[in-house]
């Protein structure tokens, strides 16, 4: 009976929790870029609407103690390229209570503090490893419209629009994440930035090769002229060619990147499957000391492992 009361405290905190995060996430709320597309300028902030301000006192308190400190601007930074509507606050609150979770799943499950403490460190890093999904997934879906986004602006410009209004018309045909980006550069030139800045904080946000590549171009053409429509088209062709390059390489490299997978995640399966299967046979390793040092080599070998195989499958083009 007391397990039941356990198995149905820790569903009912799950539900909540659950509830919460998909409350924080889907909540409509302009992203701190939007919200002040100065911050990174000294002398231009942008005011928040008052009608979107944060309801919360703690969250608002611990927002103003964490402004201009290195790890909020790192977070801040972080959650923009994830495109998360995300506070600093919000973020750190997400942590702990995934930390919370994930060590009471631990505790229910194995019956051991050290396994809950486990959970608890696996449960830290989850936060960050979602943010880093996040950005992986952005990053390669703008890498992908670039070469589109610079054919439009050629084509812009060579219609007669000036380099402003060839970015509006991106903000205005493309899809996100390239329209939001290029929409964000537009408001910035408009509140007072130069392009230079401007384009500059839109690679602090996409930490892209291809447009740093694209960037330079239209600052170098700014300061010695030259035709900027030729400039871009030869650089669009380039970004096409490496795409495809890519695609190809990934193609070929698949069977070995999911062999990695496998070979890596695989044994942390069949442990816990015969910990649950046979927890008599498996609990004997837990409680020699002996035991943890054998998981802690198999571990390590298995992180070893799995990093020389995403160096071997990883080519850099």
């Amino acid at each position: 009976m007391g397990d039941t009361a356990i198995l149905i405290v820790a569903g009912v905190l799950l539900a909540a929790i659950v509830i919460y995060g998909a409350y924080i996430v889907i909540r409509g709320r302009k992203s701190e870029v939007e919200e002040r597309l100065g911050r990174y300028t000294a002398g231009i902030e942008v005011e928040a609407p008052k009608q979107e301000k944060r309801a919360s006192p703690i969250g608002e308190r611990l927002d103003r103690a964490l402004a201009g400190r290195g790890i909020a601007e790192n977070i801040r930074i972080q959650l923009a390229r994830a495109d998360l509507k995300l506070t600093v606050s919000e973020y750190l609150a997400a942590t702990v209570i995934s930390v919370v979770l994930a060590a009471a799943a631990g505790m229910i499950l194995f019956r051991s503090p050290l396994l809950a403490m486990v959970a608890g460190v696996v449960g830290f890093f989850a936060p960050r490893w979602y943010v880093g999904f996040l950005q992986r997934k952005r990053l390669r879906t703008f890498n992908n419209q670039l070469s589109d986004t610079i054919n439009l602006m050629v084509n812009s410009i060579r219609a007669g629009y000036s380099v402003l209004q060839a970015m509006e018309a991106v903000a205005e045909e493309m899809s996100p994440p390239t329209s939001e980006e290029f929409h964000r550069v537009v408001r910035e030139v408009q509140l007072g930035l130069s392009m230079e800045e401007a384009l500059n904080n839109l690679l602090r946000r996409v930490r892209s090769d291809d447009l740093d590549l694209m960037v330079t171009a239209m600052n170098v053409q700014r300061e010695v002229g030259g035709n900027l429509a030729e400039v871009l088209d030869a650089i669009s062709y380039t970004i096409r060619e490496r795409v495809r390059i890519q695609g190809e390489i990934r193609a070929l490299t698949a069977q070995g990147r999911w062999s990695g997978y496998i070979v890596s995640f695989l044994p942390l399966v069949v442990s816990v499957a015969m910990y649950f299967l046979n927890r008599d046979f498996f609990i004997v390793m837990i409680e020699n000391p002996c035991g943890w040092i054998m998981i802690g080599v198999a571990i390590g070998l298995l992180v070893a492992g799995y990093i020389v195989i995403q160096k071997i499958v990883t080519i850099e083009v």
